[in-house]
């Protein structure tokens, strides 16, 4: 992520548009480290939500309506004394830094006019929210700092208000000279150099500098052409920084990876976001999103591969007896032999010397037996063997094939849970490991009832509907009962995936449409990382679904395979996900 302090500028930018003669309405604080300010404007409310923690701090407007504590924090409850009904005045940045101040036009007990500041600062260990009275002094903070913590910045009601050291750093706006910056002594790679001389930049941008003017993100100062980088670092400079705009950058499952105010290339395709503030939410929502349900999932996350692991190590054991069975045939051999010289067999033997009749040399092998037993017995002995392990054969690989059936479904609910966005369909996947016994039910617990989830609804270019299956069960109900026969079934090849379905309507759907719910069935499945992804096609009457199958698993004889990319970013614009 680059929230740096260029980013930072952007947003209070964006946030003065829309907050012009703004007053503050409702003040919460949903979480320690995150305080929301509605505000009231000309154009309707907004939230300004400033984000405290320290792994990731930010501000900016959001559409977020997270859950309240049932009693506000006194820190709440003293921003709502002082700023309740203030007007916001002016928005500031100090320079370089990520530190933004709120300048707001209050009344005090005495009904007078007065400004008091809200200044955040975000800056990592150090992000912090303080209310400063109009002379500067501290009237409180979100975290206050003792003076045996820092003597020079601390952070208690009744101290003046210190601003953070100077960067001493060139600011990029006003910095011209790249010529003699490439020429001074530094650190020989090019992105390296341009953080330690430049201010208010994340390592990403720089890098992404390095790459528009050198080619490389490893570019070595030694190795330029000092006048040719110089003029293209001032180019790239002077376009981001003079007009700014929200990229952002993501990971082949859809999960935004990073965001920054230029072109991010040295991932490979970008994206730009409607604005600074929407990016920030959309970037935060999902990753938030993400990460509470990896919480909520991981215990059942952890039985699956348990038992994953527990099948495999089964599987492993019983391909060691199968393999075992191969040799069988050299008991019956070496039966015939015994039978063969049975007259030979003295009582109390163990150990018989014959010819091997069935070894084109006639050599002598010798063959243990049991003293214990007749020599019509030890002859019937290996007889008894052989049978064992020709019906062990039949038995191990009848045992093998549903281990992997077995393997290849539970896989697939690993599959279905890194996938699941919301706690609907986390349920519905253990309500499918309970009825199929792998996880107990949650006797005497009445939960709330989680609304059922329905299937991801998407629209070709060509204007058919698409829709994708979220788990096994709702696989099989999107193919075997909302489908129609004529419609087109889609499916990863040979791994583990969505079913996704073409409404066709008695047509035939163009290519078109076929190549973009190919693409769809890519991203929704294990495929999700790769390229040139074979995907097979075909009609949903082909698909059928054995006796006893687990959920979601279907055979099916005739189709065709398309090679495609999962849901290129052509297709993500083309595409609009109706999500019901």
């Amino acid at each position: 992520m680059a929230f740096d302090a260029t980013f930072l500028g952007a947003v209070l930018e964006e946030i003065r548009g829309c907050t012009t003669d703004a007053r503050v309405d409702k003040i919460y604080q949903p979480s320690r480290d995150t305080v929301i300010l509605q505000l009231k404007c000309r154009e309707g409310r907004q939230k300004l939500l400033l984000a405290l923690n320290p792994t990731a701090p930010r501000l900016h407007l959001s559409e977020a309506s997270p859950e309240n504590p049932a009693e506000p924090p006194m820190f709440c409850m003293l921003l709502r004394k002082h700023l309740l009904g203030a007007r916001l005045l002016r928005v500031a940045q100090l320079p370089m830094e990520r530190c933004a101040m709120f300048t707001f036009d209050c009344i005090d007990e005495m009904g007078d006019h007065v400004e008091k500041t809200l200044v955040a600062e975000l800056m990592g260990r150090t992000c912090n929210l303080y209310l400063l009275s109009s002379d500067g002094r501290i009237i409180d903070c979100l975290r206050r700092v003792g003076l045996d913590e820092s003597a020079r910045r601390a952070a208690l009601p009744g101290l003046n208000y210190q601003k953070p050291e100077p960067v001493g750093k060139h600011d990029p706006r006003e910095f011209e000279d790249y010529e003699a910056l490439l020429a001074a002594p530094g650190r020989d790679v090019l992105a390296e150099r341009l953080m330690d001389e430049l201010g208010g930049l994340s390592p990403l941008v720089c890098r992404e500098a390095a790459l528009f003017a050198a080619g490389s993100t490893d570019a070595r100062v030694e190795q330029l052409e000092r006048s040719a980088v110089a003029e293209k670092l001032r180019l790239f400079f002077h376009e981001h920084l003079t007009h700014p705009k929200p990229y952002y950058y993501c990971q082949n499952d859809g999960t935004p990876k990073q965001f920054a105010f230029c072109p991010i290339r040295q991932y490979g395709a970008d994206q730009e976001a409607p604005s600074f503030s929407a990016l920030l939410d959309m970037f935060y929502t999902v990753r938030d999103r993400n990460d509470a349900m990896r919480q909520k999932s991981q215990t059942v996350r952890k039985t699956v591969q348990n038992l994953c692991a527990r099948i495999q190590k089964k599987l492993a054991i019983q391909a060691k007896e199968l393999e075992a069975t191969f040799d069988r045939e050299r008991l019956r051999q070496l039966g015939d032999i015994v039978t063969a010289n049975i007259h030979r067999i003295v009582k109390g033997q163990t150990v018989i010397a014959c010819e091997d009749f069935y070894d084109e040399d006639m050599k002598t092998v010798e063959i243990p037996i049991s003293p214990l037993l007749s020599p019509q017995q030890n002859a019937a002995k290996f007889y008894k063997d052989y049978a064992r392990l020709k019906t062990a054969e039949k038995e191990l690989t009848r045992q093998i094939a549903l281990g992997q059936q077995e393997l290849h479904y539970l896989k697939s609910v690993l599959e279905e849970l890194s996938r699941a966005q919301t706690d609907g369909e986390l349920e519905e996947i253990k309500q499918e490991l309970q009825q199929g016994g792998y996880l107990r039910a949650d006797g005497g617990k009445r939960k709330m009832k989680q609304a059922k989830s329905r299937p991801m609804v998407f629209t070709s270019t060509d204007g058919y509907p698409i829709y994708v299956g979220r788990n096994n069960h709702q696989n099989d109900e999107l193919t075997f009962k909302t489908a129609r026969k004529d419609d087109i079934w889609c499916h990863a090849s040979k791994v583990h995936g969505s079913h996704v379905i073409i409404a066709c309507g008695g047509t035939v759907p163009p290519d078109d449409t076929v190549t973009q719910a190919a693409q769809l069935a890519a991203h929704y499945a294990e495929t999700a990382g790769g390229q040139n992804i074979p995907v097979d096609v075909t009609a949903v009457k082909q698909v059928k679904k054995l006796s006893g199958a687990k959920p979601g698993m279907v055979i099916y004889h005739t189709y065709r395979t398309v090679i495609v990319n999962p849901y290129p970013e052509i297709v993500v614009d083309a595409l609009n996900a109706e999500k019901k």
